[in-house]
């Protein structure tokens, strides 16, 4: 595989996403209507942090906060049909006595699946992993499918969680990793995704 695509900041992760969907993708369709599908990309946020200037300017503050519920609440927050928070939370604690006593490990991954769950609940994000390499809290993020128009609803509260896992372990955060396998634009959301793209990321080049 190649070197991932580096970006500075969630954010420019996300407008970085959506351009990449929108040069290299293709018609599909989906059970909510029409898509551009785009090749897998790997990607690297050199710097995640939970403050973004380019989310608090171009994103959705009130969905921001419903996906941030979807990763820190046990319970099933609508109109999501399952929790990050209550898949993820229960591993952290067994990956952190993991890296405390072997810090060079590679075997931090945690799967966010269920074998047999019904179709329609199959998570977006399906593992985590986390390695400690040149001094920092190395995460890596494995997505079956995202939609590029609003990936930074995930990057956002997948850097509180990093920075919570460095906390734990006391070492600093490093970098984000983001593998999707299949990245995709709703056509529906082709206009506002065009209006968030081009002027911020002309602000990039």
């Amino acid at each position: 595989m190649d070197s991932p695509v580096q970006w500075a900041s969630c954010g420019e992760a996300w407008i970085g996403l959506i351009r990449h969907v929108w040069i290299s993708g293709v018609p599909a369709e989906d059970d909510r209507g029409p898509v551009i599908e785009g090749p897998p990309i790997l990607l690297e946020i050199t710097g995640p942090r939970a403050c973004d200037p380019i989310v608090e300017r171009y994103g959705d503050a009130a969905k921001l906060a419903l996906y941030t519920r979807k990763f820190t609440e046990d319970t099933i927050v609508e109109p999501f049909k399952y929790s990050y928070g209550a898949r993820i939370k229960g591993q952290l604690t067994w990956a952190a006595d993991l890296l405390r006593a072997r810090p060079y490990s590679k075997s931090g991954w945690i799967s966010l699946t269920t074998p047999g769950e019904p179709y329609d609940s199959v998570p977006c994000l399906t593992g985590l992993a986390f390695r400690i390499r040149d001094g920092g809290l190395h995460m890596t993020a494995t997505f079956r499918s995202q939609n590029a128009f609003t990936s930074y609803l995930n990057y956002l509260p997948l850097a509180d969680v990093q920075a919570e896992m460095g906390r734990v372990l006391a070492v600093p955060p490093g970098p984000m990793r983001v593998f999707v396998d299949v990245p995709h634009l709703y056509l529906a959301d082709a206009g506002a995704a065009l209006r968030v793209m081009r002027p911020a990321f002309a602000r990039l080049i």
